[in-house]
């Protein structure tokens, strides 16, 4: 098979599976499976960025909005964070930390990735505001509802705060 043809096969089976999973809520592949045909497009078309397509699935964050959830707006872009699979790749991570930062040592943690849903919390005076996910990354789903659900997330922030505060993270179930 032809670069070319390759590249438009994982383009669109990769558009299939972010169909699958962020707007019809029912995955076929693990995200393992899907993470691997990503990179995979990803070095195909760095090898030839003759064919490059702005609409390629590489340019894109997050999904369509799903139905039957309000809508809001980001106040910054939500934007997805590159994985790193080998050693080598965490190597030029810290070089790149050292180079961007001009020190030699920096304290870094490492944790296995935790695939869940990227959601923003926004509080307003100390108390949750709303919760919303990342979805095209500049809107997303209000799913502030189904995060008060969650016992161990704090509704109301105690001790020393600034007036509005963002957090982002990675909402998941163990």
């Amino acid at each position: 098979m032809s670069p070319d043809q390759k590249i438009l096969e994982l383009r669109c089976l990769l558009e299939r599976h972010n169909r699958l999973y962020y707007v019809e809520a029912s995955p076929e592949i693990t995200d393992r499976e899907y993470d691997r045909m990503f990179r995979e497009l990803e070095e195909l078309e760095a090898l030839h960025p003759e064919l490059d397509d702005p609409n390629s699935p590489t340019r894109r964050v997050g999904g369509a909005p799903l139905e039957g959830f309000e809508q809001v707006r980001h106040p910054a872009p939500m934007l997805s964070i590159d994985d790193v699979f080998t050693e080598e790749e965490v190597r030029e991570f810290y070089q790149r930390l050292q180079k961007n930062l001009a020190q030699d040592r920096i304290t870094v943690t490492i944790e296995p990735k935790i695939d869940g849903v990227a959601t923003s919390l926004v509080y307003r005076d100390g108390a949750l505001d709303y919760g919303a996910t990342r979805g095209d990354g500049l809107t997303g789903d209000d799913v502030t509802a189904n995060l008060r659900t969650i016992p161990t997330l704090p509704l109301v922030l105690t001790g020393t705060h600034p007036a509005l505060l963002e957090i982002r993270g990675e909402v998941f179930m163990p």
